[in-house]
């Protein structure tokens, strides 16, 4: 276990399988999507890994990120085609077996018509043994959950789904808050001043994002805490420092 699930901070991983993301064929959507998810419901999204559809490569990503983090979130690789080899490779991950999965099997027949279950979409019973299976309202076909390991789809809408299906099962944390500052400044001139704001003030995370609208350079400075009173009086410390500043 560690150190932050020892104080109560859930974290979390995003493996994201696929050449086609690596390639640039097919732009990622869920990366964003899944931070802000998760934030929102008190889980922090510590690391977002990428990689090809290589069984070795996604074996020792799974194993990694399932040791460090409360929690796993994949997507892609789940699908009826050659390449969809995420399953397999979970299997071999975790040192189980993998096979047709009677109740996804049931799922998929009930929804195709007759004679349309092909052998390649029956692929996306095939399960993990001691999987639990994650919901799929959209196209049917199950995720499934092994250990801390949530295995989703890669299509946004199917992912978005099944995230809403399993959020109820997960274990959350106090939320991060945040608040921002907007400052009329180029972020050279405030930087001096919010590194003495981020050491005087422990548990504060303050992060400044230049911006540059019409040759004008302007600064958005974020402040994060799970404790309110600390953000407060950070942020109160980082307005007081811009309104010097910019006199």
């Amino acid at each position: 276990m560690s150190a932050d699930q020892n104080q109560g901070i859930v974290t979390a991983a995003f493996l994201v399988i696929g050449d086609e993301i690596l390639s640039g064929r097919t732009k990622d959507k869920n990366i964003g999507y899944l931070a802000e998810y998760l934030t929102a419901i008190g889980i922090d999204l510590s690391e977002v890994r990428v990689v090809p559809d290589v069984e070795e490569r996604i074996v020792e990503a799974v194993r990694e990120l399932s040791d460090r983090y409360t929690y796993v979130f994949t997507s892609g690789g789940i699908g009826p085609t050659h390449d969809d080899i995420t399953a397999d490779s979970m299997a071999k991950a975790f040192g189980v077996p993998i096979d047709h999965d009677p109740r996804a099997v049931e799922i998929l027949r009930n929804f195709y018509p007759e004679g349309q279950l092909t052998e390649a979409r029956l692929r996306m019973a095939r399960i993990p043994q001691g999987a639990d299976l994650i919901e799929n309202s959209v196209s049917k076909a199950p995720g499934f959950r092994i250990r801390n390991v949530h295995v989703m789809a890669g299509v946004p809408s199917i992912m978005q789904a099944m995230l809403d299906a399993v959020a109820p099962t997960l274990k959350t944390g106090q939320r991060m808050l945040s608040e921002t500052v907007d400052a009329d400044l180029p972020e050279s001139r405030i930087a001096a001043s919010l590194r003495e704001i981020q050491g005087a003030h422990p548990g504060v995370m303050i992060g400044s994002y230049p911006r540059s609208v019409d040759g004008r350079f302007s600064t958005q400075i974020v402040v994060r805490s799970r404790d309110e009173a600390l953000l407060q009086q950070a942020a109160d410390a980082v307005r007081a420092a811009v309104a010097a500043t910019s006199r």
